[in-house]
């Protein structure tokens, strides 16, 4: 078949239905897997859970524009890449995978100080902590007991007004 000056620009019109097909079955067949997939799975988003969106966007639009994949190719691919995010979720609760898959918290203020240590094996600098905590309303390190590096990369501020019972007893010593 001869290519037409324009090919490069409109391609082979015949073949937009079945793009518009296939991309349309693909986004119902990912929301659906999304949808069943266990409610944390975009709420609290992990490192294992952007590699999933990432491959998901991936294989819904490779498969919904290339003329060698089928519909059922790039569905059989998403349901295994759904499949295995489940797995990962659920043996995530066992302690040595856990420590595999996620960041530990770490604290990086104690009683007012900067932990340097902490800063840099969390990979930030004083400057990244004090642009978070302005963006959080604190402008001061006095009267803050401490700050955690949450392990999805969230800060949490625990004042010194807050009741040391609290804090002691709502979450584990890190």
């Amino acid at each position: 078949m001869a290519t037409s000056d324009t090919d490069w620009l409109i391609g082979h019109t015949g073949e937009l239905p079945a793009v518009c097909v296939k991309t349309l079955m693909l986004s119902l067949t990912a929301l659906a897997g999304l949808r069943l997939a266990p409610r944390r799975a975009l709420a609290e988003l992990r490192i294992f859970d952007l590699v999933v969106i990432i491959a998901t966007g991936a294989i819904v639009g490779r498969s919904a524009t290339a003329a060698d994949t089928s519909f059922l190719m790039g569905a059989v691919a998403l349901v295994t890449l759904l499949v295995a995010h489940i797995i990962i979720s659920r043996v995530r609760f066992v302690p040595r995978v856990a420590r595999l898959l996620d960041h530990p918290a770490r604290v990086l203020v104690v009683d007012g100080a900067v932990d340097h240590r902490q800063l840099k094996t969390a990979q930030l600098t004083e400057g990244d902590l004090y642009e978070a905590l302005r963006e959080r309303g604190v402008h001061s390190l006095a009267g803050i007991r401490y700050v955690i590096y949450e392990s999805k990369g969230g800060l949490t501020v625990v004042h010194d007004d807050e009741p040391a019972h609290a804090s002691r007893t709502t979450l584990p010593e890190l």
